[in-house]
């Protein structure tokens, strides 16, 4: 048998002992220990990332849940750190509901997968802060450290306590973003910021009337008067906290 025969039947019993046979020249004994630690790594992992949607399952149906996502995924990533990304893309992708799992479950995991992103990721070092007398003649970016979201439910709130049953007649608006002192800050914003915020993320480097002319095209019940006039407010306090920046042109 090839190496790699062997590689692939040691890491199918891991994953799904009671499918896949235990290794014939390997002691039970031993195969679960490697069994224990490598689904209490992962255990681990998932259950820090997402602490309030732990909350919200009793101690079977989280290990079934977990346990899951460790024999049935095949992650695309070899680092820790990516678990919780390869997580909430299971659950968008590959996972069937259970009737124990809330409705909001993937909405609730893509809001904490976030802190976890935002407080990790790797700030672009040609972004600096942009100031207020300089917004309308910069190139403006959305930072690589700050997140423009919206979900059907409110996920800020969410707990054991409080459970919505149904979505949001109206979408839920926030920002994520790093501040100065590394810190992760959620933002709650509305429909108008969110639209802002989207044209920024999707035209990098766009000038403050291109922006504004963006947005007038899609909300045309303004004026270009009130539009320029109420970006400039709201890009502005954007600024102050560097969810928007521009960026060093030598």
């Amino acid at each position: 048998m090839r190496f790699s025969d062997i590689q692939n039947e040691f890491i199918a019993h891991i994953r799904q002992p009671n499918r896949a046979p235990c290794p014939a020249d390997v002691e039970d004994r031993r195969m679960a220990i490697y069994r224990e630690l490598f689904f209490n790594n992962i255990n681990g992992f998932v259950s820090s990332a997402f602490p309030v949607l732990k909350t919200l399952y009793n101690d079977q149906q989280w290990q079934q849940l977990v346990r899951e996502f460790f024999s049935e995924h095949d992650c695309q990533s070899p680092y820790f750190l990516d678990i919780a990304e390869e997580f909430v893309t299971y659950l968008a992708t590959s996972y069937v509901p259970k009737d124990f799992d809330p409705l909001f479950m993937l909405a609730l995991a893509h809001y904490e997968w976030i802190e976890l992103d935002i407080s990790v990721i790797q700030a672009d070092p040609q972004q600096i802060p942009l100031t207020a007398n300089k917004l309308t003649q910069s190139s403006i970016y959305l930072s690589k450290t700050a997140r423009n979201l919206s979900y059907d439910y409110p996920v800020q709130h969410i707990s054991e306590t409080f459970q919505p049953q149904q979505p949001s007649e109206e979408p839920h608006y926030f920002v994520v973003y790093r501040d100065q002192d590394d810190e992760v800050q959620f933002l709650t914003t509305n429909a108008m910021t969110a639209l802002l915020l989207s044209i920024i993320d999707n035209n990098a480097g766009s000038t403050f009337e291109y922006i504004c002319q963006q947005v007038s095209e899609q909300a045309p019940q303004f004026s270009f008067e009130q539009i320029t006039q109420g970006a400039l407010s709201t890009l502005t306090a954007m600024a102050e906290r560097q969810i928007i920046v521009t960026k060093n042109q030598d």
